[in-house]
C-alpha cells in the first residue's frame, strides 16, 4: 500500500517521537491498569518503514491487540492479532498480503507453553522453529508495551473520508475537522486531486496535538474493528 510519500515521513517521524517519548515516561509514573482509560482504543505511530495502526480491548484482565502496518514504499501490507489471558501471551495471529499470501498461527497453554504452531504460504502448510516463535514473541511483548505507552499518552486514532472542504466524515459517521499542519492538509488535497473517490485519511490526536498518519484510497471504514465486534 503506497499510501504516503517521502516528503511526508519526516515531520511526522519527529511528531511520533515526541509522543512515544512522553507515552513511555506516562508509563512508568502511573499504573498500568488505570481505570480511567476505556476499554476499547485505537492508536498508532510512524517508524522509518511505515505507518502501525493499533486496535485493543481490556475485557477483566485478558487483552486482545490488533496491529495493521502500512509501509511507506516498498513491502507489504501486515496485520497482527495478540491476545493475553491474565497478562499471559496465547495467542499471535498474522498476515502477510503479499503475492504469495503468508498466515502465521501461534497458540500457548496456559503456562505459556506452546500448544500449536502453523505457518502456510501460498497455501502450502509449513512448521516454525523455535528461533522465529522467540521472535514472534518478542514481538508481541513490544507491541503490547508500546500500546501500553500510547495509551497512557492518550494518542487516539481516527480514521474517515476526506471532504474537499477540509473536513472529514469518520468511521463512526461523525463529521469532523482535523486540526492539522499546512503540510499535511496539502498532502492529503494533491492525492485528492489525482483520486477518482473521496481519499481516506487516518491522523493521530493527543494532548500535544494532531498528527496526519496515513492518506490512502483504500475505504478504511470497510474494516475497522469496532467494540461491538472486536
Amino acid at each position: 500500500m503506497n499510501s504516503f510519500n517521502k516528503g511526508a515521513v519526516s515531520p511526522l517521524l519527529s511528531f511520533w517521537r515526541s509522543l512515544l517519548a512522553l507515552g513511555g515516561i506516562l508509563l512508568l509514573s502511573a499504573c498500568s491498569r488505570d481505570s480511567s482509560l476505556p476499554p476499547f482504543t485505537a492508536s498508532g505511530y510512524a517508524d522509518n518503514q511505515g505507518a502501525v495502526r493499533i486496535w485493543r480491548k481490556d475485557n477483566s484482565g485478558d487483552v486482545r491487540l490488533l496491529s495493521a502496518f502500512s509501509p511507506w514504499h516498498n513491502g507489504n501490507t501486515s496485520t497482527a492479532e495478540y491476545r493475553w489471558q491474565d497478562d499471559k501471551l496465547s495467542l499471535i495471529e498474522l498476515n502477510i498480503y503479499s503475492k504469495t499470501p503468508e498466515h502465521v498461527r501461534v497458540r500457548f497453554d496456559d503456562h505459556g507453553e506452546l500448544s500449536f504452531m502453523q505457518r502456510e504460504v501460498g497455501g502450502q502448510k509449513q512448521q516454525l522453529s523455535s528461533d522465529q516463535i522467540a521472535l514472534y514473541r518478542y514481538r508481541a511483548e513490544q507491541i503490547r508495551q508500546t500500546s501500553d505507552a500510547l495509551r497512557q499518552g492518550r494518542v487516539v486514532l481516527r480514521q474517515g473520508r476526506w471532504h474537499t472542504n477540509g473536513a472529514v466524515t469518520t468511521c463512526e459517521g461523525q463529521t469532523v475537522k482535523p486540526d492539522l499542519e499546512s503540510w499535511a492538509t496539502e498532502h492529503i488535497e494533491r492525492r485528492q486531486r489525482h483520486s477518482s473517490v473521496e481519499v481516506s485519511v487516518a491522523w493521530l490526536e493527543a494532548p500535544e496535538g494532531s498528527q496526519l498518519l496515513l492518506v490512502a484510497n483504500e475505504d478504511f471504514c470497510t474494516w475497522q474493528p469496532t467494540e461491538k465486534t472486536f
